[in-house]
């Protein structure tokens, strides 16, 4: 299958599943219910719950065992999004052509928005965890213990982000920034998907590796595309991040330097895919990530 054709086809798995989270019920805060659906369900390239079912199905099919995680990861990613685009932090108006949160309905329901998503994907979890078998439990507290550090790295390097604005970095700093702000998570959906398909402790080696090269390169990408991407496109700005003397892998290696590295760490998580069955998918998607538009 082409692979627009199943990344289309994982787009609507996920969304279908996270229409089914969705608060519609009337009830004295269903602004709040309203702004956190508004963010859930604005759309994205729901890369995070797709690299989960994606790594999952390298071992099994039957990708059911996986979803309240998927579900519950890109809850925590709009979470951080919602947080990210406040005017404390990132300041931006626009997110997938539509307003930011904060702009839509209000500063404070924004924040309370984000901090609901987050309780509703733990949430999510442990109800999961108190209908599992027996025998599923083990690799499933696993998942649910590397979730919570993910997002303790996530915010990690979130406030390394806003701490270094204007700043000189060194590189191991710049590295540790995006290995934690952006590549935790993306680590965290391969390394799910592989725990609870079982995978032998070399095959997650090798995902965990192709994990963290695609978390890289998609910052990477975004710091090039911040640079010279297409504002219509992007749905927001071009520039904010020269503009508020953000730390990034053009400012620090210029335009041309970050798109070497894009293609060096791109090639590398193809390579470690090679002795994987049925990995056209995901070695797809590294290429994906690396020539995105948006």
């Amino acid at each position: 299958m082409d692979f627009k054709e199943q990344l289309k086809i994982y787009q609507d798995i996920v969304n279908n599943e996270l229409e089914k989270y969705v608060r519609r019920e009337s009830c004295p805060e269903i602004i709040l219910n309203n702004s956190m659906a508004y963010s859930l369900m604005a759309g994205g390239k729901r890369l995070r719950p797709i690299l989960a079912i994606a790594t999952y199905r390298l071992f099994d099919n039957n990708y059911e065992k996986v979803m309240p995680y998927a579900v519950a990861l890109e809850m925590v990613h709009n979470f951080s999004l919602i947080h990210d685009d406040l005017p404390c932090i990132d300041n931006d108006d626009f997110r997938h052509g539509k307003p930011t949160n904060h702009k839509q309905f209000n500063e404070a329901t924004a924040v309370l928005a984000g901090d609901g998503l987050l309780n509703n994907a733990y949430i999510v979890i442990i109800e999961d965890l108190k209908n599992s078998k027996p025998e599923d439990l083990k690799n499933k507290l696993q998942v649910f213990n590397e979730f919570s550090v993910a997002i303790d790295r996530m915010i990690a390097g979130e406030y390394i982000d806003t701490e270094f604005e204007g700043k000189q970095i060194t590189d191991e700093i710049l590295v540790y920034m995006h290995k934690n702000k952006t590549g935790a998570f993306l680590k965290y959906a391969v390394r799910l998907g592989a725990i609870l398909a079982n995978a032998d402790r070399e095959s997650l080696e090798k995902l965990t590796k192709y994990a963290e090269n695609i978390g890289l390169a998609f910052q990477i990408k975004d710091d090039i595309l911040s640079e010279e991407g297409d504002s219509k496109i992007l749905g927001k700005p071009v520039g904010n991040d020269k503009e508020m003397g953000k730390c990034t892998y053009v400012s620090k290696y210029g335009l041309e330097g970050a798109k070497e590295i894009l293609d060096k760490i791109t090639n590398e998580a193809v390579e470690l895919l090679k002795d994987f069955d049925n990995s056209d998918f995901l070695k797809e998607l590294a290429i994906y990530i690396k020539n995105r538009n948006k």
